[in-house]
C-alpha cells in the first residue's frame, strides 16, 4: 500500500509521516517513509539544487528537475517495496507537482498531470492525507514573530529556495491543494494541521485500519 502525506512547508507532515511508520512497526507491520524529492543518492542531488540554489530556476526545469527525482526514487525504492507487499509512507508524492508547480507558478496543469504519470509509473496512493494551514501560520511555526515582520522572502531569514518564493505563492499552492481534496475526497483526506499532533495522529491511524480493514 501507498500512503501519501501533503501539505505546504510547515504543516507538519514530516512529524506525522515518522508517527505513522513508528505505529505500524510497533504493530510488526512494515514500513518504509520516504520524502520528496530524495530517498535515494541521484534525488537527494536534486533536492539539494531544487532547495539549497540561490539562482532562479525556470518553473518548466523545477517541474521536469522534480519529476526526475519522483522517477528515480519510484523505480529504485518504491516499487520494489510495494511489490514485498511493505507500506510505503510518502512525505510529498505527485500532489505537490501539482500544487506548487501547477497552482504556485501557473504551469499546465494537463502537462503536469502527463508528466506526474509518467514519473510515477501510474502510481496512485490509497491514501492521501492533506494537512492543511494557513501559510501566515505555516511561517509562525518555523520563525519567532521577531524574525517574521515584512522579511519573508528576504536572503537573510533562513529560507529554501521553494519558501522565498512568498505569501502569495503559498496561498496559490493552497488552494490547488483543498481544489484537488474536492476532487478526490475517496483518496485524499483534510485534516486540520492546527490541531495537538496527538489528535491528528489518531484519526490518521483510524483511517489507516478502516482502509487496511483492522482494528
Amino acid at each position: 500500500m501507498l500512503i501519501s502525506f501533503e501539505g505546504i512547508d510547515g504543516s507538519g507532515k514530516s512529524t506525522q509521516v515518522h508517527l505513522l511508520k513508528t505505529y505500524l512497526h510497533t504493530r510488526g507491520i512494515e514500513a518504509l517513509a520516504l520524502r520528496e524529492p530524495g530517498g535515494v543518492a541521484l534525488a537527494e542531488k536534486i533536492r539539494a539544487l531544487l532547495l539549497e540554489s540561490k539562482q532562479d530556476i525556470h518553473p518548466t526545469a523545477e517541474l521536469l528537475l522534480f519529476a526526475a527525482s519522483r522517477a528515480e526514487l519510484c523505480e529504485t525504492l518504491i516499487l520494489p517495496a510495494l511489490q514485498k507487499g511493505t507500506i510505503v509512507i510518502l512525505d510529498r508524492f505527485y500532489d505537490s507537482t501539482t500544487a506548487y508547480q501547477g497552482f504556485g507558478r501557473g504551469l499546465d496543469l494537463q502537462m503536469i498531470a502527463t508528466i506526474n504519470r509518467i514519473a510515477s509509473f501510474g502510481l496512485v496512493p490509497a491514501l492521501t492525507f492533506y494537512l492543511d494551514i494557513l501559510p501566515e501560520d505555516a511561517l509562525l511555526r518555523k520563525f519567532s514573530e521577531k524574525s517574521l515582520p515584512l522579511a519573508f522572502g528576504k536572503d537573510e531569514l533562513p529560507l529554501d529556495r521553494m519558501e522565498r518564493s512568498g505569501l502569495d505563492f503559498y496561498r496559490r499552492v493552497r488552494e490547488g491543494y483543498l481544489t484537488l481534496a474536492r476532487q478526490e475526497p475517496e483518496r485524499i483526506v483534510q485534516l486540520d494541521a492546527l490541531r495537538p499532533v496527538s489528535d491528528l495522529h489518531r484519526e490518521i491511524v483510524s483511517h489507516l485500519q478502516k482502509k487496511l480493514g483492522i482494528g
